[in-house]
């Protein structure tokens, strides 16, 4: 269960990296198009999963391994944004959110039935 300042937090770093990734990011994201569908935030401020929408599917793994290594800018980033909110800017973690290709499987085989 997460705190009302948690879920603060975790809305205002989802709203900012979407815009990281929309003005200063187009090269982390190698072509494709990145939505940021939800974060959560430890407790205690200090590690941020950030869950990323990717499309095409088929790009997934090369944009998520791009946001791997360029972690160290979207943090930067992140951290002058939110630097006077927050004491310490939390170490992100992407994971790919594959909820929207799982719906289009779903659509697909009630398609052929």
């Amino acid at each position: 269960m997460e705190t009302t300042r948690q879920q603060k937090i975790a809305k205002q770093i989802q709203k900012d990296v979407a815009e990281i990734f929309q003005k200063e990011g187009r090269e982390l994201l190698c072509g494709t198009l990145a939505t940021v569908t939800a974060v959560h935030v430890s407790p205690d401020f200090n590690y941020a999963k950030i869950y990323v929408s990717i499309f095409p599917f088929s790009k997934a793994p090369e944009t998520l391994a791009s946001l791997d290594r360029n972690n160290w800018f979207v943090r930067r980033e992140l951290g002058r944004r939110i630097r006077n909110q927050i004491k310490s800017i939390p170490e992100l973690q992407f994971f790919l959110d594959d909820s929207l290709e799982y719906i289009e499987h779903i659509e697909q085989a009630l398609r052929n039935d």
